[in-house]
């Protein structure tokens, strides 16, 4: 048995506008560079962009195929008829047309490489569709090399409370992770909560989990945002706010704060970054009322998002209402690079708190609006007093997060 030293990545994705699942695919990606592998990534973005220093093929997509002539009469059935013919076809087959044909492009290109002798074949996906995984389930020769990257539940019918949703054709999806769970000879998890989960689902999985934490990878940042005022107190939320993860207790808190301390009217803000569609109109009620709130009403590019949690004050990481919490958000390094106080609201048991540890002061249920304004004010007091003070200070965390440590987990495997 020999150390890994070649890694052939195949990443759904590489970039890093389209979704957080593929600003984690970079960050692990040239962390593995950093960390002395050689690699070759095969990516199916459906652009041709290159991770700088790395080898890289831009994966391309089958158009003679059966599956994608009736990928192509799905949509136009559908827009002609303005029917969702997914919610029939799904159910029996478990995955669309396009997943199909996007899957046999993805081992289509996989078989065609003959230069690269990996002794890591490692599969990274985002969202829900674990497409490179899929593919490789086709590549027998593969999968005594083969690393399934999960990084959330699967499929959505496996996620916890609250996020509890039945998709059409789930039966199949979980046949297809119980084939991987089989055939993949290891399987990384950003989060130990998440391996535990998924383990449980699917036993095969048991002694096959390595984890591996979403990376630190420190980037050439831009100066400016429209959204940083250096005179102020910022608290920070950067990410979608999904319907999960209200932002409720968030705001109110903030606004209690707010009532309490006369002097942070004027010093005082709370930002949000991201999709707020799920809570528009909440969002507009809470802005006519708070003029401190402000939200971004959209995405905003990556590199002014890290410029911003390095910027803030305070960074907020917002979880469930629920009782566990098993994900590793994306942007968690980000915050342990940003090196500020993190605000977390989420349950008892999170991967984000096990990791921040149990005796972590700012940390609340998302709908505890009284510690959440307790803790606004003592890092409020703080800033006040000695704004570079506020720090996060965990090495423990920034080595956790590190190449050095990402290294050593994959030095501790044979192929």
């Amino acid at each position: 048995m020999s150390r890994i030293k070649k890694i052939l990545v195949v990443a759904e994705s590489i970039n890093v506008e389209d979704s957080s699942g593929s600003k984690a695919n970079v960050a692990l990606i040239q962390n593995l560079d950093k960390a002395g592998f050689e690699l070759k990534v095969y990516h199916f973005t459906r652009r041709d962009i290159k991770i700088q220093g790395i080898q890289s093929v831009s994966i391309k997509e089958i158009k003679t195929s059966r599956h994608y002539f009736l990928s192509r009469l799905q949509r136009k059935l559908q827009h002609g008829l303005n029917i969702n013919l997914a919610r029939f076809l799904e159910p029996i087959s478990g995955f669309s047309f396009t997943f199909f044909n996007d899957t046999a492009s993805i081992a289509k290109a996989l078989m065609s490489e003959n230069n690269f002798e990996p002794d890591l074949v490692l599969t990274l996906s985002k969202g829900a569709s674990y497409r490179p995984h899929y593919a490789l389930l086709a590549l027998p020769k593969l999968q005594e090399k083969w690393m399934a990257y999960i990084h959330d539940p699967y499929p959505f019918h496996f996620y916890p409370e609250p996020y509890k949703w039945s998709e059409p054709g789930y039966e199949q999806k979980i046949k297809f992770f119980y084939d991987l769970s089989l055939k993949c000879k290891w399987a990384g998890f950003p989060s130990l909560y998440l391996s535990e989960w998924m383990e449980e689902k699917f036993p095969a999985l048991k002694g096959k989990s390595v984890i591996i934490p979403h990376q630190i990878n420190e980037n050439d940042e831009q100066s400016e945002s429209q959204f940083y005022d250096p005179e102020k107190f910022t608290v920070l939320h950067a990410g979608n706010l999904m319907l999960q993860r209200p932002p409720f207790g968030l705001i109110e808190g903030f606004n209690q704060f707010l009532k309490k301390n006369k002097e942070a009217q004027n010093l005082a803000r709370l930002v949000l970054l991201g999709s707020g569609d799920n809570y528009s109109k909440e969002l507009n009620e809470f802005n006519s009322q708070i003029p401190q709130l402000i939200f971004s009403q959209g995405n905003v590019p990556y590199r002014e998002v890290r410029f911003l949690q390095r910027k803030a004050n305070v960074n907020v990481i917002l979880e469930s209402k629920a009782e566990i919490s098993p994900f590793l958000p994306g942007k968690f390094p980000h915050c342990v690079e940003a090196n500020k106080p993190i605000l977390l609201l989420g349950p008892e048991k999170s991967e984000s708190r096990r990791l921040l540890g149990e005796k972590y002061l700012y940390w609340a249920e998302v709908d505890n609006i009284v510690k959440i304004s307790e803790y606004i004010e003592k890092l409020f007091l703080q800033w006040k007093d000695n704004p570079n003070s506020l720090r996060l200070d965990r090495k423990d965390l920034q080595k956790y997060l590190s190449y050095g440590h990402l290294r050593s987990v994959l030095n501790k495997i044979r192929s």
